[in-house]
C-alpha cells in the first residue's frame, strides 16, 4: 500500500542543523530565502510558480510533526529521497494537492470520481462536499502515479538531502 500524505515530512537542513548541532547559517535573509523556513523542494515548487507553506512559519508545524510521528511509528526506513516504507506493506510520500489544480494528468484521474477540482466544496458530488475529501482523493491518486505513472511527478534532483524529503507532484502542474 502506498500513501499520500499532505503535509511537510522534514524541515529543511539548515534548520535541522541550528536545533540539533547549534550551528547556523551565515545569513538569514528575507522570509522566501530564509533557509531555515523552506526545504529545497519548496524553493522548485516556488519557481514554478507554486507556493506551499513553510512547516516552520505557517503554523502547519503540529500537523508536520504529526505526519513525521506517523512515519517514525509505522514506516521509519527511508527507502529513497521522500519515500518511505516498513520494509513489508506501507510505503508513503508527501503529497501537494493544491499542485495538481492545473494539472490535466491528474484531472484525467479524478474523471471516474465525478470530482472537479474546486476552491469552494461542491455539495452535490457524494462523498465529496468537503475540501479535504477532494485533497484526500487528490492524495491517493498522486500517490497512485507514483506507483504506476512516476514519468508523470517530479522526481528529486540528485543533489537534494534526502533529510529535506521532496513534495512528489505532477510536472504538468508546474510553471516552466
Amino acid at each position: 500500500m502506498l500513501m499520500g500524505i499532505d503535509t511537510p515530512l522534514g524541515f529543511s537542513r539548515p534548520f535541522i542543523d541550528l536545533i540539533t548541532r547549534g550551528i547556523a547559517v551565515p545569513t538569514v535573509g528575507e522570509s522566501s530565502s530564509n533557509p531555515y523556513l523552506h526545504r529545497r523542494t519548496e524553493h522548485f515548487l516556488f519557481e514554478r510558480g507554486l507556493y506551499p507553506l513553510s512547516p516552520i512559519k505557517d503554523m502547519i508545524g503540529s500537523q508536520a510533526t504529526k505526519g513525521m510521528h506517523v512515519l517514525g511509528r509505522f514506516a521509519p526506513i527511508r527507502e529513497a529521497c521522500g519515500v518511505w516504507t516498513d520494509g513489508q506493506m506501507l510505503r508513503a510520500i508527501e503529497a501537494y494537492p493544491s499542485a495538481c489544480k492545473r494539472s490535466a494528468c491528474i484531472e484525467a484521474l479524478r474523471v471516474p470520481f465525478h470530482v472537479e477540482e474546486v476552491s469552494v466544496p461542491r455539495s452535490f458530488v457524494p462523498g465529496f462536499e468537503h475540501v479535504d475529501a477532494q485533497d484526500a482523493l487528490t492524495c491517493a491518486l498522486l500517490a497512485w502515479a507514483f506507483e504506476h505513472r512516476p514519468q508523470w511527478l517530479a522526481q528529486p534532483m540528485a543533489d537534494i538531502d534526502p533529510v529535506e524529503v521532496w513534495i512528489f507532484v505532477p510536472e504538468d502542474g508546474l510553471r516552466a
